[in-house]
Formats: structure tokens, sequence, C-alpha cells
């Protein structure tokens, strides 16, 4: 089992690698991706490789955004390593009914909240435009699993470009995306990323802030990066277990 973790900025790579510590997964190197679009030719990412009883994760800070986190994912990928899976993990905004502050979530699916076009009668995804698609596949039988041992909570993740800060906004995206449980702004670059290697992906986030309004000092950042570290102490044996013909 070899599974490419990303994440958007290295705080969040240091809190799931603390978790795979706890797992016993040891630190077995650092690689650099370079990553010309996101931080300059002259500025590589490290990746850094955990592994135990022949299982590898590699986890990758790859950039803020859907563009870092594809372009990210595809230099990550494009190495010639053999992955299985790909994860895209970190904090995120919870929608306050469904995902409080300090609780993670599995997605059940992963949208591109905002990637289509505005119009008089409203928002009109990509897909319903007749070129593109604004959904990537996920895997269903291993997001439950992970839900089970993580003690998470469960369904859509939605990807934004501008994270929501009003509460007209939040509830935008409640009317069009009812069971919403969160939103984050790298989950669905990593997943086209995946696809295009014709690998499975999932997104993992612990919650730092309620989608709404904007105010800082209400958000939980060190909690949620310790929630994604508790996360990460307990998926290692959920992704053992799991072979790359479930569905």
């Amino acid at each position: 089992m070899r599974v490419l973790v990303v994440t958007a900025v290295a705080a969040e790579a240091d809190a799931v690698a603390a978790g795979l510590g706890a797992a016993g997964y040891a630190r077995l190197g650092e690689e650099f991706v370079r990553r010309a679009l996101v931080a300059g030719p002259d500025s590589p990412a490290p990746l850094t490789r955990h592994g135990r009883a022949g299982h590898e994760i590699d986890v990758y800070p790859a950039g803020v955004g859907p563009a870092a986190a594809a372009a990210g994912t595809a230099h990550a990928l494009g190495r010639g390593s053999r992955y299985d899976l790909v994860i895209s993990a970190g904090i995120g905004g919870g929608f306050p009914a469904v995902a409080p502050i300090g609780s993670v979530v599995v997605s059940s699916r992963i949208i591109a909240a905002d990637l289509g076009a505005g119009s008089a009668e409203g928002f009109i995804p990509v897909t319903e435009l007749g070129f593109g698609r604004h959904e990537v596949y996920v895997l269903g039988s291993l997001g439950r699993r992970a839900m089970r041992a993580l003690g998470a909570l469960y369904g859509p993740v939605l990807t934004v470009t501008t994270a929501t800060g009003t509460a007209g906004r939040a509830a935008e995206l409640l009317a069009r995306h009812p069971s919403a449980a969160a939103e984050a702004m790298e989950g669905f670059g990593v997943a086209e990323a995946a696809d295009q290697y014709g690998l499975p992906a999932l997104e993992i986030r612990a919650i730092s802030n309620e989608v709404g309004p904007r105010d800082r000092s209400a958000w939980r950042i060190g909690d949620a990066l310790a929630a994604l570290t508790d996360a990460f102490g307990k998926l290692p044996p959920v992704l053992e277990s799991w072979t790359s013909h479930e569905h």
C-alpha cells in the first residue's frame, strides 16, 4: 500500500506526519518536488516519506488553492512512484449544524462549489453548462471505513477558491449543497490530478472555524491541527487493510 497525502501548507503536513509517527510509521527520508507554478523555480517543497511493514505514506505540502493543489499533486505523481490512493488533507471550515469546530470530516463527495457560471436565475455548475465537471468520484467504502475508525463525520466537502466570509455566502452554498459538511480550498484540485493518473481520491478535513461570517478570533487552528494529527494516528490500519480493488 502506497499513499500520497497532499496538504496545502507545511503546518498541516507536520500534523499529518505527527499522526503517522504515533501510528508507528518511521520517517524514511525527504525528497523535493519542484513547484515552479507556486513558489518559483528555486523553491522546492519537501515531500517526506513515512513507512511501516511494507506500507509507505508520502506527505507533500503542495500550496494553497485548487490550482496549486492540482499542479503540486501532478508533480508528485509524475515522479514515477506508483501510488494506490491520493488523500487531500488539512484543516477547513465546517457548516455549523453539521461539523463543529474540532471535529473531523471524511468526504463522501468532493465538489468544486464555485466552478461554473452566474446567471439571472442563479449559479450554474459547469456540468450543467455541458462541459467539464464539478465533482470527482470518491471511494465510498474506504470513506465509510475511515469515518468509523476516526469517529468522523461523513459528508460532501466543498472546494472553493474564495473562503466563505459572510452568512449570505454560507446560505447560498447550503441552498445548492444542503448536505455539505465542510469547505476547503484544495480537495477538487487534488482529486482531479489523481484522476488523471487513474487513482482514487479521498478528502479528510479537521474543522478550525465555522463557515459563515469571518471572525478570526473564533478560529481554533491549533485544535484543528491536533485533531488532524489524531485522525492520521488512527487512519493507517484502515489504509493497510484496504485494497485498490474495493469500491
